[in-house]
């Protein structure tokens, strides 16, 4: 009895341990997606490894500063398997940010991943709300980081005078992105307006007002 419940405990630890990875360990070198076969799994596919080159491993997308031309006065570069396929199994991606001065990546959240900001210039103020609804932030200067647990809401706004770029790194291939205002007021179909006046206490004319400032913006991730 006893070595059938230290083997129950033993197998609940690594259940647990498991389960705590954002992406399950690669079983290979390497797994370069195949986005040709039309075939659908949780992932992506692997390119046969004769058809594997070196710019499979390779993405220079975090060397072009964004456009911060749109309302929200920023760009997120994202370097995620769907841009950088030689990333697919491996478990990791990373952004590039570029923030306008009052420019913010706005409340958002990544439903796979847990993300580490990174200041490369400039300054932003950087935050997230827990489960127990307490906010906890920082004001990063370069060289500083900051970061945000998996699945939480945060944000990350340029507090400074001067232009701002930050890099962000993520424990998953695809961590997803969920942007508070455009789920809330521009997802397709729309949020029945009953449900949203309810939620947030206020007029259907405060909720149409939203829909119709966020019914057609343009999401700042690219």
């Amino acid at each position: 009895m006893a070595h059938l419940r230290s083997l129950l405990l033993l197998s609940l630890a690594a259940f647990l341990f498991t389960s705590c990875r954002a992406d399950p360990d690669p079983l290979q070198d390497f797994c370069v997606a195949d986005f040709q076969t039309g075939i659908t799994i949780d992932g992506f596919p692997c390119k046969p490894a004769s058809n594997v080159v070196s710019d499979d491993f390779f993405f220079g997308g975090l060397a072009v500063a964004g456009n911060t031309n749109n309302m929200f006065g920023s760009n997120i570069t994202a370097g995620n398997v769907q841009s950088f396929p030689g990333l697919n199994t491996l478990g990791l991606s990373i952004n590039r940010g570029d923030f306008a001065p009052g420019g913010v990546n706005p409340l958002h959240s990544h439903p796979r991943a847990s993300e580490i900001v990174f200041v490369i210039e400039g300054e932003l103020l950087v935050g997230f709300i827990s489960t127990a609804n307490v906010f906890y932030s920082k004001v990063l200067k370069a060289g500083e980081s900051f970061i945000i647990p998996r699945g939480l809401v945060h944000f990350q706004y340029n507090t400074g005078k001067e232009n701002a770029v930050a890099i962000t790194a993520f424990d998953s291939q695809l961590p997803g992105v969920v942007l508070a205002p455009l789920t809330l007021f521009g997802s397709k179909p729309a949020i029945p307006i009953d449900v949203l006046t309810k939620t947030f206490q206020v007029d259907a004319s405060v909720i149409q007002l939203l829909m119709s400032k966020f019914g057609q913006a343009t999401s700042p991730y690219n």
